[in-house]
């Protein structure tokens, strides 16, 4: 069929979901179609491969046979030799061939998140979140993980620059000194301007005023393109007075959110997953859990979580937070509800808030207006909520960066500006459309530039400085609670690269290291002596350096009543995997699936089911030549051309574009990719704006992983509501089916000879277990284990061909809400699926040259030495969970810096071999090692793998099923424990915990 030729019958297809049972489990519009194009698509394992000739079988048995020598010939590879040169004398602190752990801090958005990075041979591999440090007490998302392929990347800024040709730093940091002694003196009338992102590093920001000091003419900008202006605004509003918000998680029964993402946005959204999560652990038969409201703009992790779920305009969420505070008595103004969202709704919400006064979070969304912000603070105040806190601003001086990006650019296109210095940040691509950012810079006579790369930005100024990436620069930053903790470098810079703080100082003083600068510092501000500056940096933490409390005392304030949106509203968000853009030449993160539409390497126009059909967009995919439509949104006189994405649960009459794409000079993985949503924004607009356009302009392939690996709709995912638990613990369609054999009743049947008795093996046995209930679906775990295992990048066509290489991959499908099927408002379901590790694993019999075999330790192993590319393994796993390595994607021997990210512990794979999950046998490897050198048993969690070290809301557990007292054990002998595809009698080692729900049962009376 070809693409443009059938348009989308929402009726018909709302009508064909109804009809389904009641539990059916979707995961697009696609799908719920089911043309024969489409169900063909799915049925093929390798749905884009090349055509194989029609052949009789003695031509296909001569082609099998050449194919197979080819393959054993290719696996003996002649690789480039190449010599090391070893130390002399050997650090006295480094033991050869063993990893080495360092505190460090990651610094995102301007707040610091503490890490430990693993060293090996002096190069940092690895990142895992500081058990020690209040952001992330030992986990981290899936771009903290990523952050080590831009360490490595090629295309950073290498050299210092002036108009395009190669220059010294001593040529660069003397006209610096020379303009500043010049601004002080007076002799250069115009002014010094310093523009920064947001800066939270006590030293750097001890500097910048050093500098406003010794220039008094100098003003300091600060200008994020993702910005918490309105969060800001709002306490100033609420408080007269700028606070930092705090949650605690833990001690509340309700959270009610105005449109917020805690799950994936904000400074502190790690430690905030887990501590939400820690309120969502099921144990045993009771299941004393938390509740979840959210109204939600654009579909995000917290609402595809939330118990209760409505969905309405971004402009209209300010009318639901009203109506909430006028139902708790607070009279901060009124508006109509919006039609999506029901009264109902609301008198639940805030029966449970009233019911549980002190003991509740109303959370307003990072990108949500001054008023709703307002709002929610004045109803936590007049609720007496002990889980919200507030303290002094983190940052080191509170500005609203947009109205100081716009007083630059202002005085740029004035000609005020004499010497312009810029650190990190990329206004010219992300600045408001309107600003004309590009074109005030040129007026600017001097213009220094220092960033990671030379990106749009810096191909406007006369200078460009690299910038040290920060494993290899000394510096700090505190938290999102204010903790201070140290940036420790790891390594040498790759290249020519400096810290910000580097350069600030030396325009004022004397050049100095980062490292003398920081002790100098932190000297006179709490570590006054060398042992507590080992400590704290050791520990990844300054003591006693967490902002203080302030009193927030609600000032009366009132809210004016919203204006009606006007037509179709479009929706700013930062990308779910590259943020704003900075990111944009990462390729784990660009090849990471986005959580919920499961795109790659480009943005989208995310619309609802109705508004596309309004649109006349296509939503069937054509089996040979799979295309989306593409469209053109316009407004405020500018345009932009993305891909439409159809999403279940979207607002009607409005789009969600993404920032981070359109990149012009990102590098050569980022640039070309996606539409630029910042020619759209506005000042005063940078979240949301109303009065757009939308057509059809033509069609597009996408890199799209939505329907790859199909299961074919068995009973994959098992859920329930706590009143449905109470009744069936296990949530099975059949009670009687659990993961583990109960007493009395028969062993499972088995095709294999002897199988139970192959497989009573002593000593350990590796399981994992999953907990639906606590996955949120960021895809932590895949970034986590594409850096420990090295996962190779393949590039978005052949991402689109069905070939990305991830060892796990997170599923998402769509279900009932309250037992009905709707295609506007579906409920959602993750589910990570990585190699089961079965017991009587499909794969193995049918493999040739027994390339994969089991281990005496229940591994299901892959030697690749043996493998030589039949897939017959891959065709025989129910789980879809093996990968063939079509071409040689990791071997860079091209660009040495590449393969010094390697994990030497891991075989790096060439082309034409299966490959899959290893639960982490590296690690297990060096647990066992240390447990036989040892003599002492090894204790239940010495052993942790890399998905489940990374994952924020600690829903995956791994250890040794054979230890009746771990971890997993227990969780294997819990009644929601199941099976993924139990039926088959495969006996896998991974298993998952059943999702229990808790929504208001009220709302479901109704």
């Amino acid at each position: 069929m070809d693409s443009d030729s059938k348009r989308n019958d929402l009726a018909a297809l709302q009508a064909k979901l109804a009809r389904a049972k009641g539990r059916d489990l979707w995961r697009g519009l696609e799908e719920i179609s089911d043309t024969p194009e489409f169900q063909r698509w799915v049925d093929d394992e390798f749905p884009y491969r090349a055509t194989i000739p029609q052949v009789d079988r003695r031509g296909f048995l001569k082609f099998m046979g050449a194919s197979m020598l080819l393959a054993g010939l290719s696996g003996c590879r002649y690789l480039p030799k190449e010599y090391i040169v070893p130390h002399v004398t050997n650090p006295e602190d480094r033991v050869t061939g063993q990893s080495v752990y360092y505190a460090s801090t990651v610094v995102l958005g301007g707040y610091g998140t503490g890490v430990l990075v693993r060293s090996y041979e002096g190069r940092p591999l690895k990142i895992e979140g500081n058990p020690g440090h209040p952001s992330s007490l030992g986990s981290t998302d899936a771009t903290i993980q990523a952050l080590m392929h831009t360490m490595y990347d090629p295309d950073r800024s290498k050299n210092v620059t002036h108009g395009g040709e190669i220059a010294t730093w001593d040529a660069a940091l003397t006209m610096l000194r020379d303009r500043v002694a010049k601004h002080k003196s007076g002799e250069l009338k115009g002014d010094l301007r310093l523009l920064t992102e947001t800066v939270t590093s006590p030293t750097l920001a001890f500097h910048i005023r050093k500098l406003l000091a010794h220039c008094p003419g100098a003003v300091w900008h600060q200008y994020d393109a993702v910005s918490r202006d309105a969060a800001f605004r709002a306490s100033a509003t609420a408080f007269h007075s700028p606070a930092e918000t705090v949650y605690d998680f833990t001690k509340a029964d309700i959270v009610f959110s105005l449109d917020a993402d805690f799950f994936s946005e904000g400074p502190g959204h790690v430690r905030y997953t887990r501590d939400f999560m820690a309120r969502r652990k099921v144990e045993g038969d009771a299941a004393n859990v938390n509740r979840l409201y959210a109204v939600e703009s654009t579909p995000n992790l917290v609402g595809a979580f939330a118990d209760v779920k409505v969905r309405c305009k971004a402009s209209e969420v300010v009318s639901v937070a009203l109506a909430v505070a006028s139902r708790l008595g607070l009279n901060l103004g009124s508006a109509n509800l919006p039609a999506t969202v029901s009264p109902k709704f609301v008198d639940a919400v805030v029966a449970d808030l009233q019911k549980n006064r002190g003991r509740a979070i109303v959370i307003p969304g990072e990108h949500q207006s001054e008023d709703v912000h307002a709002i929610a603070h004045a109803i936590n105040a007049a609720l007496g909520n002990i889980a919200v806190s507030y303290l002094a601003p983190v940052a080191a001086e509170w500005t609203d960066t947009e109205t100081s990006v716009k007083s630059l650019a202002m005085d740029m296109a004035s000609g005020r500006v004499e010497t312009l210095l810029i650190l990190g940040g990329n206004p010219v691509y992300n600045a408001p459309a309107d600003l004309a950012f590009g074109e005030a810079l040129a007026k600017v006579p001097v213009k220094v530039r220092m960033g990671l790369y030379e990106d749009e930005t810096s191909a406007l100024c006369d200078w460009h400085l690299p910038e040290a990436y920060w494993l290899e620069a000394w510096g700090d930053a505190r938290a999102h609670d204010g903790t201070a903790s140290i940036v420790q470098p790891l390594i040498e810079p790759l290249y020519e690269g400096k810290s910000h703080l580097e350069v600030v100082a030396g325009l004022t003083d004397k050049p100095h290291t980062g490292l003398e600068l920081l002790k100098e510092y932190w000297k006179g501000n709490g570590l006054g002596s060398d042992a507590a500056w080992n400590k704290a940096l050791h520990d990844g933490v300054i003591p006693n350096s967490t902002s203080p409390e302030v009193a927030a005392t609600i000032v009366p304030f009132s809210v004016a009543a919203p204006q009606a949106p006007a037509s179709i509203e479009v929706i700013f968000r930062p990308d779910p995997t590259i943020g704003d853009g900075s990111l944009a030449n990462n390729g784990w993160l660009q090849e990471l699936p986005k959580p919920l539409t499961k795109t790659t390497w480009e943005n989208c126009a995310y619309l609802s089911p109705k508004t596309a059909e309004a649109l006349n967009l296509n939503v069937w995919r054509d089996a040979d030549n799979p295309k989306h439509d593409v469209v053109e949104v316009k407004l405020h006189g500018a345009s932009v051309k993305v891909a439409a994405m159809i999403q279940p649960g979207h607002p009607d009459d409005s789009v969600t574009l993404h920032l981070g794409y359109g990149r012009t000079k990102a590098g050569k993985i980022g640039n070309g990719l996606g539409g630029d949503a910042y020619a759209l924004r506005k000042v005063g607009g940078a979240n949301w704006s109303g009065g757009a356009t939308i057509e059809r302009v033509g069609s597009t392939t996408l890199g799209n992983t939505q329907y790859h690996h199909s299961m074919e709709g068995r009973d994959l995912i098992r859920y329930g509501t706590v009143a449905q638990f109470a009744e069936n613990p296990t949530l099975s369609p059949e009670p009687e089916q659990h993961a583990e054999e109960g007493e009395g009743k028969e062993p499972n049947l088995n095709l294999y000879k002897n199988a139970a008795k192959e497989h009573e093996w002593d000593g350990h046995q590796w399981a994992m277990a999953i907990d639906l209930n606590l996955c949120i679906g960021c895809n932590a775990c895949t970034a986590a284990c594409n850096a420990e295992n090295n996962i190779p990048v393949v590039g978005k066509d052949q991402v689109s061909n069905g070939r990305e290489m991830h060892w796990i991959r997170v599923d998402r499908y769509y279900g009932p809400r309250e037992g009905d099927q709707n295609l506007e408002d579906p409920v959602t379901h993750f589910q990570p699926v990585t190699c089961m590790h079965c017991e009587y694993a499909p794969c193995e019999p049918v493999c040739p040259v027994a390339a994969t075999v089991h281990s005496r330790e229940g591994l299901n192993q892959m030697v690749y030495n043996r493998c030589v590319g039949t897939r017959y393994c891959s065709n025989n796993c129910p789980y879809k969970v093996r990968r063939f390595n079509w071409f040689n994607f990791a071997n860079h021997h091209d660009v040495p810096v590449i393969k010094l990210r390697n994990n030497p512990d891991v075989t790096v794979r060439g082309r034409g071999v299966m490959e899959k999950c290893t639960y982490c046998v590296q690690r297990i490897n060096v647990a066992r090692i240390a447990e036989k050198k040892s003599g002492v048993p090894m204790k239940d969690g010495a052993i942790v793998t890399a998905c489940q070290q990374a994952c924020p809301a600690q829903a995956i557990v791994f250890g040794d099923k054979n230890d009746p007292g771990s971890a997993i054990s227990r969780l294997r002998a819990e009644k929601r424990n199941y099976s993924l595809l139990g039926e088959l009698n495969t006996a896998p080692r991974t298993t998952y915990l059943a999702k229990v729900k808790n929504p208001n049962p009220e709302l479901e009376k109704a």
